[in-house]
């Protein structure tokens, strides 16, 4: 059998996006429980490092860096629906286990990107506000105001590289891992590949996920309940879309 990507208009984003919505409504009980999952996470990164909305910022970042990782129960909700199988939520919480090796190389990568990250945004925060950092409502300000633009520039750019590397690599590939049992390099090449033939529909689809989770972290993580499982059924949907399936 062998992968290759296919080619989608720019709209299919939206429909991959309605979807996952249906999934989510199919499902409900069990899609939700990984919504509150997800929202105790992001409550739990508030928590700890609530002192310091630097850290929280970029714990938060992390967290969205390890999101394809993190929905793989609902890639198998979606699968079972896809089937015509009642959605089975004690089945999904260990549905990683047939390629648990591959998945795990995965999730390591993605770890030590986010960590990178975590720890760049955390000197970049240093450099700009050797004083110690300003109060919330100062640097939502600022961020407005574009009165720092150096730091605004440096740390969203630097992010984005970050978050395009990870997204680059994961479009399909821990769904593909997940159904075709495929190794993790031959996953991520196959996610790149994707993303090189569908630019244009892979930036909307970019910014319909950043839109998705930053809807939740704007909620009080409360919106993750409902955002981030969409976002997680929507993905199954795109990941089924955009591989294309040959055998020899």
């Amino acid at each position: 059998m062998s992968l290759s990507p296919r080619q989608v208009s720019l709209g299919a984003p939206f429909l991959w996006l309605k979807d996952g919505f249906r999934d989510l409504c199919r499902a409900q009980f069990a899609s939700l429980f990984y919504g509150v999952c997800y929202a105790l996470m992001g409550w739990t990164i508030a928590f700890f490092n609530g002192t310091s909305y630097g850290l929280t910022l970029a714990a938060a970042s992390a967290f969205m860096l390890l999101g394809p990782i993190l929905a793989i129960g609902l890639y198998d909700l979606s699968n079972d629906l896809e089937k015509s199988e009642p959605p089975d939520l004690r089945k999904s919480l260990t549905c990683w286990r047939p390629n648990i090796s591959n998945l795990a190389l995965f999730a390591l990568v993605c770890t030590i990107v986010a960590l990178i990250w975590a720890r760049a945004s955390a000197v970049i925060f240093a450099v700009f506000y050797n004083t110690g950092l300003p109060e919330m409502a100062d640097f939502a300000r600022a961020i407005v105001s574009l009165e720092n633009i150096e730091f605004i520039v440096i740390y969203f750019g630097i992010g984005l590289v970050f978050a395009t590397f990870i997204f680059a690599i994961s479009v399909v590939s821990v769904p593909l891992m997940y159904d075709r049992k495929t190794d993790a390099i031959t996953a991520a090449l196959t996610s790149l590949a994707v993303v090189a033939k569908n630019p244009g529909p892979m930036v909307v689809w970019a910014v319909i996920l950043v839109t998705l989770i930053t809807v939740g972290f704007l909620t009080g993580f409360l919106g993750l309940i409902y955002t981030a499982p969409i976002a997680g059924h929507a993905t199954w949907h795109a990941y089924k879309s955009l591989v294309r399936f040959e055998t020899a």
